[in-house]
């Protein structure tokens, strides 16, 4: 029998065969070093540019050609640097950032004094620099690490660095660099993550094939300056999207602007943390944001945003990763926690705001569908001619009913329901068909930012008029959140509403699925969702939340607990602050429970309770969107739909 013969490289070596200890040489550590520090053409440009506004920038003109390998070239107009500063810069470990050594108080984007040297040793560096005190500047040149003299030279103020033929000292790390389109995509956003954190700074970025990226300085420091500067980087929607966000908290202060729940994009990409002006992309704040917007947003959607953190520098470590994008707080705990309360408070405060690119991808829909021409209909409601309104009512179609005002319209809701004209919503009655009511008793849209309903499209839509154009709700989206912020205020109040079953209803499960949902059962408790063992396999619902009424049981209990098996809940979560990983479970079972409770998709209306869903999401935070993500409604202004028909 034939034995398999060793591979060379797998042949282990004697210890006598290797060779003896040594220090390496300083060109060849300088070329590892850079491995860790330079690892593409756009941590060159993050390390020249930060370098750049350490030293009062106010402009910085970033120059590349074949995704930065072939040439980076950075401009600035900061203090510059003097002969012997420019001699020592070069040097390993040589950094003016750090004046008492302290790291535990840093104030700088820079700091290791690695960047100059680490670029030095992979590619050919060539520096020019001059302070505003002195006649002439200075240059020098590093070329594979092998440093030059420096030498005077005519130079403005500030200091220019060129970076030439990059990795040629390491050809193998070529090998790894994407194409030149990545690597420019690559580095414009490195730029824009740095104009967000420095608005105050005008930043260019120059390449072969495309016109300059430009992001104009904002000289007046301020919300409205940050504004201009997001707007800038992160599109033209993010500025009627976005709301302002201000909150301190125990020595951090947090501020910036946020989009509304239906603003948002496929990637993180447009999440953008700075702290104490250094951009970071950090796990801890990517998922504060994620749990803030967990019950507004779908799982694969991302929020748009900027925020800024301001604290004392010892409150946070910079100085644990090479690339300095990651941090660590003292205090991790209170830094989540300020960001997932001041973006709950934020977005309570918007009120019923929907995204305005909803209405924009509506008009677009409607402009490019097939069925958007001329097409034989069935007769339907216009309006011309007498009336209090200059019109005339022409009958509807069968099954659209036209109506006026509620009984009760224009009284504000409370805010613990619809109030006693819309209460069947919740006990799930069918409405019977509407009575043709005058127009001339059409309920007024003004003050009201939803308007007044004036119809029921297909059973599932309500078409509300408002002052200023229309607005289209889906009832079951709508009425889900309405639902969930009622459960959600009523749990937080001290105990959800419950309503027992005049014959409890038998649920027949697996066994293991019954058993895990009565280990669950005292939190599902605190929900009003009374349980308790039925025999082998099977749970006895005596009680259920009061707004669940009329809900099939059935596939309630199913549906919570494939929610278990998603939230973790029946593991034992420690009970606390409502707040935390227990109040975060919870409300996603509330999330489950309030579509059971909801109007559904088919369920015709009456008026008032079209025109008591409309007042309600006016008065609840959070109701643009449903607990899924999804809108609940869209709204086209007039301006719009004449375009839409010629008439602009």
């Amino acid at each position: 029998m034939a034995t398999r013969r060793r591979l060379p490289y797998a042949r282990p070596v004697p210890r006598s065969d290797l060779a003896p200890v040594r220090r390496l040489d300083p060109i060849l550590v300088d070329r590892i070093a850079a491995g860790e520090v330079v690892e593409r053409p756009a941590s060159a440009v993050k390390e020249l540019v930060e370098n750049a506004i350490d030293a009062g920038a106010r402009a910085i003109e970033v120059t590349i050609e074949a995704g930065g390998r072939r040439l980076i070239r950075v401009v600035d107009d900061g203090a510059g640097m003097s002969a012997d500063d420019l001699a020592l810069a070069v040097e390993r470990h040589a950094t003016s950032k750090l004046p008492d050594g302290d790291l535990g108080r840093i104030a700088s984007l820079g700091f290791r004094g690695e960047a100059l040297p680490s670029i030095g040793a992979v590619a050919r560096l060539s520096i020019t620099t001059r302070t505003d005190t002195a006649e002439t500047g200075a240059s020098l040149v590093v070329e594979a690490g092998v440093k030059g003299e420096v030498r005077p030279a005519s130079a403005a103020r500030g200091t220019r660095v060129e970076v030439s033929d990059l990795f040629s000292a390491t050809p193998a790390r070529l090998k790894f660099l994407k194409s030149d389109r990545a690597e420019t995509t690559a580095i414009g956003d490195i730029l824009r993550r740095l104009a967000v954190a420095q608005p105050a700074i005008r930043f260019t970025l120059r390449t072969e094939s495309a016109s300059p990226l430009v992001f104009p300085a904002e000289a007046e420091p301020g919300p409205a300056a940050t504004l201009r500067r997001l707007v800038a980087v992160l599109g033209a929607d993010f500025g009627a999207n976005a709301v302002p966000l201000a909150m301190a908290r125990e020595g951090f202060s947090l501020t910036g602007h946020i989009g509304l729940p239906t603003y948002h994009r496929g990637a993180a990409s447009h999440i953008h943390f700075t702290v104490n002006g250094r951009p970071v992309r950090d796990r801890l704040l990517l998922g504060a944001v994620r749990g803030a917007y967990a019950d507004t947003m779908s799982a694969d959607r991302h929020p748009v945003l900027a925020l800024a953190i301001a604290c004392e520098p010892g409150l946070v470590d910079v100085n644990v990763h090479p690339a300095k994008t990651e941090v660590r707080f003292r205090e991790p705990g209170l830094v989540r926690a300020l960001i997932v309360s001041a973006i709950h408070e934020t977005l309570r405060q918007a009120g019923a705001r929907s995204a305005t690119t909803a209405a924009m991808h509506t008009l677009e829909t409607l402009r490019t569908h097939e069925t958007f021409r001329p097409m034989a209909r069935a007769p339907m409601s216009v309006h011309s001619g007498a009336g209090p309104h200059g019109r005339r009512s022409v009958p509807l179609p069968p099954g659209m009913p036209s109506f006026g005002a509620p009984a009760g319209y224009g009284q504000p809701p409370r805010h613990d329901g619809f109030g006693e004209t819309a209460q069947s919503l919740f006990r799930g009655e069918e409405a019977p068909p509407a009575a043709d009511l005058r127009p001339d008793e059409a309920p007024e849209t003004d003050g009201h930012p939803l308007g007044a309903a004036r119809a029921q499209i297909h059973e599932t839509y309500i078409l509300a008029q408002t002052g200023d154009g229309l607005v289209i709700v889906d009832q079951h989206a709508a009425h889900e959140r309405l639902v969930y912020e009622r459960l959600k205020r009523q749990r937080a109040a001290g105990g959800i509403a419950r309503q027992g079953l005049l014959i409890p209803d038998v649920v027949e499960l697996a066994p293991g699925d019954a058993a895990r949902l009565l280990e669950a059962a005292p939190d599902l408790d605190r929900l009003g969702l009374a349980i308790e063992a039925f025999g082998p396999g099977a749970v006895l619902v005596r009680e259920i939340p009061a707004v669940l009424a009329g809900a099939a049981i059935r596939d309630l209990v199913i549906d919570i607990l494939d929610g278990l098996s998603e939230s973790g809940l029946e593991e034992g979560s420690p009970d606390g602050d409502e707040g935390g990983p227990l109040g975060r479970r919870l409300d996603a079972i509330l999330s489950r429970m309030s579509c059971h409770g909801s109007v559904r998709a088919g369920r015709r209306l009456r008026p008032e309770e079209m025109n008591a869903i409309l007042r309600e999401m006016e008065a609840t935070p959070l109701s643009g969107s449903c607990n899924h993500g999804r809108p609940t409604f869209v709204e086209l202004k007039l301006a719009d739909i004449e375009r839409l028909f010629g008439r602009r």
